[in-house]
């Protein structure tokens, strides 16, 4: 029931309504980003128009074109596949990573969460972003799908010592100490009992898993550390840095890029702010109260105005 409530509540809310929204169309663009680029004439990412180079926006490329004749609209849409495909593959590893180290430790407690939290700790402890710029570095070229399993295998601790607080809170509760007093099996308490009621904060973890991994990726790529042959929002900007595009004037080479990344951590902060609220019973009763609040006095007004 309570997940039932959550999900009606979420088609409801504006904020997770327009995040979705956005998010939804970041995605379509890269699923259709390379039928797009083939079938429309002069959307070729990797083509060089040499009697275009360097040209503002026009009605010829929307966008304009790079130092290098390739058209910019071109490229963002194939960096959008880049991009989200990082930001999503680490999302989806550390996640995966946070509840596979969280969960039990804060279920079953004792030696097993004295090992699941130690390697929690050894990981938050650890100089994470030079580490994913020295493995990163080091296997420099391998593309994409390798910088997002390290993004994703180095940011799993923080959301696992939140899955292990939650977890704790909600094994410690009457229904789940009765459920186990009866001898239910514990993979069924696990996974049938606690983790729904942590479907909030999982999916709060996984938004911002997502926006760190293309903030992650762009980061990387500014510093030179990525696939040269691959195309994303990051490389456009470190292109465009590289050719010294903001001193030259040629701001439609990396304005585009980095309002796609605005806007997809936009949304998908929105998407995170809609689902605490739904899931959180605090901002739920908070929310409840001012709707209250501002109804009556909505009604005293028209009272008011009436007499």
């Amino acid at each position: 029931m309570r997940t039932g409530l959550l999900g009606a509540g979420l088609v409801r809310g504006w904020k997770v309504r327009v995040g979705l929204s956005v998010i939804g169309f970041f995605v379509l663009l890269a699923l259709l980003g390379p039928w797009l680029t083939a079938s429309i004439p002069g959307l070729d990412p990797r083509a060089n128009d040499l009697t275009a180079i360097g040209q503002p926006p026009s009605a010829t490329h929307w966008l304009g074109t790079t130092q290098f004749g390739q058209d910019v609209l071109a490229q963002t849409i194939e960096g959008a596949r880049g991009s989200l495909f990082v930001g999503f593959l680490s999302a989806v590893i550390g996640t995966a990573l946070a509840i596979l180290v969280g969960l039990p430790a804060g279920y079953f407690g004792g030696r097993t969460d004295a090992w699941l939290n130690f390697l929690s700790n050894l990981f938050i402890v650890m100089p994470v972003l030079p580490l994913i710029l020295i493995v990163a570095g080091y296997m420099q070229g391998t593309g994409l799908w390798v910088i997002a399993l390290i993004i994703g295998f180095f940011g799993w601790s923080g959301g696992a010592r939140t899955i292990r607080a939650q977890a704790m809170s909600v094994s410690n509760r009457d229904f789940v100490l009765a459920m186990r007093t009866l001898g239910e099996p514990h993979h069924r308490l696990l996974f049938h009992e606690v983790l729904p009621h942590l479907t909030g904060w999982i999916a709060a973890m996984f938004l911002s898993g997502v926006i760190g991994g293309v903030m992650t990726e762009a980061g990387l790529a500014f510093l030179g550390i990525s696939d040269s042959g691959a195309i994303s929002w990051g490389t456009m900007i470190q292109a465009a840095q590289q050719q010294s595009a903001v001193l030259r004037g040629m701001w439609w080479w990396f304005v585009p890029p980095g309002l796609c990344i605005a806007l997809v951590a936009t949304a998908a902060t929105l998407v995170n702010f809609g689902v605490d609220e739904l899931a959180n019973p605090k901002l739920r009763a908070v929310r409840r109260s001012v709707v209250r609040r501002t109804q009556g006095r909505a009604a005293e007004t028209t009272v008011g105005s009436d007499v």
